[in-house]
């Protein structure tokens, strides 16, 4: 029996400028990235980080992650993309990978912060709470797009969830609802940041580093049993999903550094303790 929406999607399309379409999934994400960078800059201000070290790393850090998250997306892709080349930059229908965003936004924040003489494990410490809400707002924008979605499910069963009515009609994916895996992703990641946003100000609880490890390990974590429910998920030999492979091997390597730092006393200083450069990068009003 032909199951029937009684709405139709959502339209991707948020406006158009001339002849520009602006699509509802760059919205988004551009709003997400917004808003961490705002909280990042906020945080930073008080462990002692310049506001404009932070603005200028965002200017070199967006643009490696939004080309090394749509070369992490391609390269598992390939046998098609290399059939469609000009599809490569088509990142406005969707496609770009989180973890290829954080590998290349990783890779500009080390070498960024070495240059500037900033702590590397402090600035990512500042960092993760605002990424990983970045990452619960950006799920929306496949939200929009209708991917991220997980395997055939039941109208009952999404209603069973207690969801919005607008949110069940748009699980309605090639004639059958689907599970709203962006949701349970959107929601974790949210989770994440209200747990570390919590903790991170406790005095001696989180030396330099651990907030970012806790940050991996988290959404490594979530990721991993998410990532299960997919059925888009990016494929090494049709056997192997590439998130839960990369997923395992982040939370298990986050959590061997943790205990070996923790071990060895390798922690510098307390989170809380800031920039010990602070006098070399002053802030301005």
């Amino acid at each position: 029996m032909t199951v029937t929406p009684f709405l139709a999607a959502l339209n991707p399309i948020a406006m158009h400028l001339g002849p520009i379409q602006v699509h509802w999934y760059g919205v988004i994400i551009a709003s997400g990235v917004i808003l961490a960078v705002l909280l990042a800059v906020r945080e930073g201000r008080r462990r002692g980080i310049n506001p404009d070290d932070i603005y200028d790393m965002i200017l070199w850090a967006l643009p490696a992650a939004l080309i090394a998250a749509r070369l992490y997306y391609v390269a598992f892709q390939w046998p098609y993309y290399s059939q469609h080349p000009g599809e490569i930059i088509a990142i406005w229908d969707g496609g770009i990978a989180i973890y290829g965003s954080l590998i290349g936004a990783g890779l500009v924040v080390y070498f960024f912060c070495r240059s500037r003489f900033i702590p590397v494990w402090l600035m990512l410490d500042v960092a993760a709470p605002t990424v990983i809400l970045g990452q619960a707002i950006g799920r929306w924008g496949n939200f929009m797009n209708q991917e991220a979605f997980g395997r055939i499910t039941s109208l009952s069963f999404l209603q069973g969830l207690h969801l919005p009515h607008f949110i069940v009609e748009q699980m309605f994916i090639n004639g059958a609802y689907r599970q709203p895996t962006f949701l349970y992703e959107s929601t974790w990641d949210l989770l994440g940041f209200v747990v570390l946003m919590s903790l991170r100000h406790y005095p001696q609880l989180f030396k330099q580093g651990e907030v970012f490890l806790g940050y991996v390990m988290w959404y490594s974590l979530g990721r991993f049993f998410i990532e299960g429910m997919r059925t888009d998920s990016l494929m090494l030999g049709n056997v192997i999903r590439v998130s839960q492979l990369l997923s395992v091997i982040l939370f298990v390597g986050a959590a061997i550094i943790w205990v070996y730092r923790r071990r060895q006393n390798t922690p510098p200083t307390d989170y809380l303790a800031g920039n010990p450069f602070r006098e070399r990068t002053k802030l301005s009003n």
